[in-house]
């Protein structure tokens, strides 16, 4: 899409009093009606409005303007703005790191291996460009030269800058958090499905014993003593 001046009035100005463009190339480049651009060259429209230069805007080239003034069928193309133009796509696959560098990038995944143990090892080789393999193996301490490590911070050696690092720091604390609130949330509801039954075991457990109390009291009623019984044999006799 073709870019249109930012003062186009101005712009339209500048060319009919610089230019022998026509009326009808100018309207089409500033984005006017044609009889509005007759209207600036009699001076009914925009009077009083100084020219603007396209060509010191950078809007136009002269080569351009040239080109288009020796054939009037033509039409003025902008030059081609830097945000117009397609964006580069980002690289994808590991940081490199400079030759002068590799030699202390064990002593950089050292340090973020001590103090950032959330790091994942892909957030790792993300910030000093190195493979899974090499991070393992100064994690369990395999590496070849384990013994002789240093841990120094990666970003004063230079390998990644400090928003990068404070970046991957910050995604793998909200990670670790998210993981934190599943955990609590299931934990919560294995609770909640326990509760029930725990009930039941309560109620079922009064139950027998109010069971067992009815029938002890059943037991004491039907133990008479001897005295009560005779007596009752000696009342049914007199009668």
């Amino acid at each position: 899409m073709m870019s249109q001046p930012l003062m186009p009035k101005a712009t339209a100005v500048w060319l009919i009093e610089n230019t022998v463009l026509t009326f009808e190339q100018i309207a089409v480049f500033c984005d006017l009606h044609l009889l509005e651009v007759q209207g600036i060259a009699d001076g009914d429209v925009a009077s009083g409005i100084k020219g603007a230069d396209p060509i010191a805007a950078g809007q136009l080239t002269r080569a351009e303007i040239e080109e288009c003034q020796k054939n009037s069928e033509s039409k003025l193309h902008g030059v081609e703005k830097r945000e117009d133009l397609p964006k580069v796509k980002r690289r994808i696959g590991p940081k490199y790191t400079p030759l002068s560098k590799r030699q202390e990038r064990p002593d950089a995944i050292f340090w973020l291996v001590r103090n950032h143990p959330e790091l994942q090892d892909a957030q790792i080789s993300r910030l000093v460009g190195t493979t899974k393999n090499t991070i393992q193996s100064i994690r369990d301490r395999t590496h070849w030269n384990s013994s002789f490590l240093n841990p120094v911070d990666p970003v004063s050696l230079g390998i990644c800058s400090q928003i990068d690092l404070d970046k991957e720091v910050i995604k793998a604390s909200k990670r670790n958090e998210n993981q934190r609130k599943k955990e609590a949330k299931k934990e919560s509801s294995a609770t909640k499905i326990d509760s029930p039954e725990e009930e039941n075991v309560i109620e079922t457990l009064e139950e027998e014993s109010n069971e067992q109390v009815s029938h002890e009291n059943k037991i004491e009623e039907k133990n008479y003593d001897a005295d009560s019984v005779f007596s009752k044999l000696k009342e049914l006799k007199e009668e």
